[in-house]
């Protein structure tokens, strides 16, 4: 299924759903809604309002609920649990694997909390604790402890007899690993060679021994990058000690990917993923107001730079029709730039040994943008208002906006990263900031001194 067929049938859905809810039709409403997978119902309950999200919670099945509560983003999450009676929510998140529990953790009422451990075999308890020592956005966090481990001495047809007397094999599972008798991580045996080799042979002769294990501290992140260059469904996860700790399967990393997607969309403009987009008027206005109150304070930076030239404004007209261009063309060229930076550094394809040359393509980049652009809006600006000076003027403060605007673009992120900051969530006012503050400036400043 397509990403375009997955959206439709979610509209499709949700249309339906909505009907059904306008009509009073709740008996079709409950048949639509637990006909749908875990995810695709939490998709669906984060596109209603609180009111209809409230009933159509209460019609789904009981052994739906955990799965949706892991899936839901927090906000929401906080208010399906404020409307779940705590015995169901007990029952409903006893089921879930260990990796989705440690994630919903610390959401859940103390009381659901005590009940759920204490049901917990000594074996869980252990797995859970060794989860949530890692954070969340960590391989350590990511990790689930379920997972099937061998000695290497034993033979094929003895690994396959065990895995027949299990019954059944954690989801996502392609390779068994590898350990020693005190757990050190050895090597992975795939589940296609346990099938297609001899069963006499012993698994140390069948085993791959070059697949190394994850660091739990390794972020999230990082581990989508590993995941996607080596092409994994599974990868182990190991201390520092090479004692095996957990997997990760690919169904987490695109978790990671989407989670990642969202977040770098949302926080451009202030915004976080977590957030209820059916939250309350006043709660969504305080939330964004800040962002709002950071613009308006950049903005008036910009003002106060046009202030300063106020005399040189009011003497040529012209300069007041033009500078929203100079501006805008630095913000667009800072923006690239800044873009290109940011994905670069999320996929580790800049650092220290490249970003000075990056540096420098650039800066030349916006050198050779800038004399294209400039002798297009110099020949119309000076054609316009029958001046040769403005358009002279003009080309010049664009070139130079250009080029600043491609140097902050390729700065601003490392700076941010230096200074522990995301790039994604301040690149864009810091930029916005300086490529205002300088095209304005350059273009007033050069009318001032050359005009007056």
């Amino acid at each position: 299924m397509t990403a375009t067929d997955q959206h439709d049938n979610t509209h499709k859905h949700l249309r339906l759903l909505s009907e059904s809810l306008e009509t009073g039709a709740l008996s079709q409403v409950k048949y639509q809604i637990n006909s749908l997978r875990a995810a695709e119902i939490a998709d669906l309950l984060e596109s209603l309002p609180p009111k209809n999200r409230r009933i159509v919670w209460k019609l789904i099945d009981a052994e739906l609920t955990g799965e949706i509560l892991v899936e839901v983003n927090e906000e929401v999450r906080f208010g399906l649990i404020e409307e779940t009676d705590e015995q169901d929510l007990v029952t409903a998140v006893a089921s879930l694997e260990t990796d989705d529990l440690a994630d919903i953790f610390d959401d859940l009422p103390d009381v659901v909390l005590h009940e759920v451990v204490r049901s917990m075999s000594n074996q869980d308890r252990r797995r859970l604790q060794s989860v949530m020592a890692y954070d969340e956005d960590s391989a350590g966090g990511l990790m689930n402890p379920d997972m099937v481990s061998i000695r290497p001495n034993v033979t094929l047809d003895v690994v396959h007899r065990y895995l027949r007397q299990r019954g059944e094999l954690p989801a996502n599972t392609d390779k068994l690993f590898v350990v020693d008798r005190d757990d050190r991580y050895l090597g992975v045996l795939s589940i296609a060679d346990l099938l297609t080799h001899d069963p006499k042979l012993p698994a140390t002769d069948v085993m791959v021994t070059s697949e190394r294990a994850l660091n739990p501290s390794l972020s999230a992140n990082e581990v989508a990058l590993f995941f996607e260059n080596h092409d994994l469904v599974s990868a182990p996860v190991a201390d520092e000690n090479n004692q095996l700790l957990g997997r990760i399967t690919v169904d987490d990393v695109v978790d990671v990917i989407r989670d990642e997607a969202d977040r770098s969309l949302l926080s451009m403009a202030g915004l976080d993923e977590e957030d209820d987009m059916f939250a309350p008027v006043v709660l969504s206005a305080k939330r964004r107001a800040v962002w709002l109150g950071l613009n308006l304070f950049t903005a008036l930076l910009a003002a106060i730079v046009i202030g300063l030239f106020a005399k040189t404004i009011e003497q040529f007209v012209a300069l007041a029709v033009l500078m929203p261009v100079v501006a805008s063309m630095g913000g667009i060229a800072g923006s690239q730039t800044l873009t290109l930076m940011i994905r670069g550094m999320a996929l580790n394809q800049v650092g220290d040994t490249n970003a000075q040359w990056l540096l420098w393509k650039e800066l030349a980049v916006g050198g050779l943008n800038g004399i294209l652009w400039a002798t297009v809006i110099g020949a119309i600006a000076g054609t316009w208002f029958q001046s040769m000076a403005i358009g002279l003027l003009i080309a010049a403060a664009m070139v130079i906006t250009l080029v600043i605007a491609a140097f902050a673009g390729a700065t601003i992120p490392l700076i941010l990263k230096r200074l522990k900051i995301d790039p994604a969530l301040a690149g864009g006012v810091a930029l916005t900031t300086i490529t205002d503050i300088i095209g304005f400036f350059s273009f007033l400043g050069l009318a001032t001194i050359f005009l007056l």
